[in-house]
């Protein structure tokens, strides 16, 4: 039967009051599959940058929307996983084990018609696939980042046994996968690549998140923007996590060469590269750091630069790709795509043209090309009117209503 509520079990170990790019996600996605189905989220204790805290229990459930009855209602269940802050990285592999025993454990007694499971903590497809097995359910696996391969290549595990081993268990969960949800075609192609079948891979990409027509523009923060401008005569900002996914080298080396310039390059957010970069960045006139500034100021933030670099470093094709190029595009923002042409980003800005991409491995190529774009206010107002038209092609609701789709394709009873 297609036509009743699917009972859509999903397992993330991050959700609201966590302030992590899955449990954003997550709970978008929670949104929309509630309007017609019946979701039960397993999710952890907050940690990740939490608005709150819970006690320990072993587990607690909480109602959303009154009623689980109501239209747009759902249930979320937070299992008892320790919650150490993700600055503690060490410790924090503890969340990922007790999340994933209990989080498993409670999913075995739970009634779905399938499970739904994002990347958080990163074997949690594997964990998924099991449980589904056991279950004998269907499997619909969303691929936020892709592990190992971003593990590895942030040196996270270094080469041997572990890694074979977590490859090996990943691929059998792929392929143990009855749909698999993929950020973009860079990601799709590496999935291929590990022989996963083309077919029951779909692209859903973040989307943009576009206000109604009658809603009034947002007002912007003068002293934010002004704090991240300076006394610049042109800004390029990254804005988000420091992680090991990006050119951050060339970064630093190309703003070396434009520091006579008057060129800046503001970094806003933390990330475990912070350190390494402000230790690259010393001496440097026109490279700054500043906090995460208030959710409340992320239109200020976006709104403060002339144009915003996104990163992805040479060899992490299709295993990162940057959420944050939407809410570039819907404030009609340019783009400096620091990445390979065969990433998605580029290849979507080249395509519609809101983004100019340098060589991520060429700090040379990347300074010249800022600098031409700084001299070039034409190009700047055609790439920022062009991201605005990108941003309507690409809207969350849009991308939204296309995984809702490709969920409700599964018979359900």
């Amino acid at each position: 039967m297609y036509n009743l509520p699917m009972r859509i079990l999903l397992l993330n170990l991050y959700f609201p009051p966590d302030t992590s790019a899955t449990a954003k996600s997550a709970d978008s996605i929670v949104r929309a599959l509630a309007q017609t189905h019946e979701v039960t989220v397993i999710c952890g204790r907050p940690s990740y940058d939490p608005t709150e805290r819970r006690p320990w229990k072993l587990w607690q459930t909480e109602h959303f929307n009154n009623t689980s009855s109501a239209p747009g209602a759902f249930t979320v269940i937070r299992v008892g996983s320790t919650d150490y802050p993700r600055i503690q990285m060490k410790r924090r592999i503890l969340n990922y084990l007790t999340y994933s025993k209990l989080a498993s454990l409670r999913a075995l007694f739970l009634p779905c018609d399938v499970i739904f499971a994002m990347t958080d903590p990163p074997f949690n497809g594997i964990s998924a696939a099991i449980v589904a097995a056991l279950k004998r359910k269907p499997l619909i696996y969303d691929i936020q980042d892709l592990y190992p391969d971003m593990a590895i290549a942030g040196s996270i595990v270094g080469p041997g046994l572990l890694p074979r081993i977590w490859e090996r268990l990943h691929r059998w969960a792929l392929r143990r996968a009855a749909q698999i949800i993929a950020l973009g075609e860079d990601m799709r192609a590496r999935l291929i690549a590990k022989g996963i079948g083309p077919l029951k891979i779909s692209i859903v990409r973040s989307g943009a998140e576009i206000l109604p027509s009658s809603s009034p523009a947002p007002t912007l923060n003068s002293h934010v923007i002004k704090t991240i401008r300076g006394n610049f005569r042109f800004v390029l900002l990254h804005a988000g996590n420091l992680g090991f996914y990006g050119a951050w080298d060339t970064i630093i080396a190309a703003a070396r060469e434009l520091q006579s310039e008057n060129i800046g390059v503001v970094f806003v957010g933390d990330g475990a590269e912070l350190a390494r970069l402000q230790s690259l960045a010393a001496g440097l006139t026109n490279v700054r750091f500043l906090p995460f500034f208030p959710s409340s100021d992320i239109p200020s933030v976006l709104a403060a630069p002339d144009a915003h670099i996104v990163t992805i470093k040479r060899g992490l094709e299709g295993v990162v790709v940057p959420s944050k190029m939407f809410g570039i595009l819907a404030a009609g923002k340019p783009s400096v795509a620091v990445a390979s042409s065969e990433t998605d980003l580029a290849t979507l800005g080249a395509k519609f043209g809101f983004a100019i991409t340098a060589d991520p491995s060429n700090p040379g190529h990347l300074a010249s090309t800022i600098r031409e774009l700084a001299s070039d206010p034409a190009r700047l107002a055609a790439l920022g009117q062009a991201a605005t038209d990108a941003a309507a092609k690409f809207t969350r609701e849009d991308q939204l209503g296309k995984l809702v789709a490709l969920i409700s394709k599964f018979p359900h009873t």
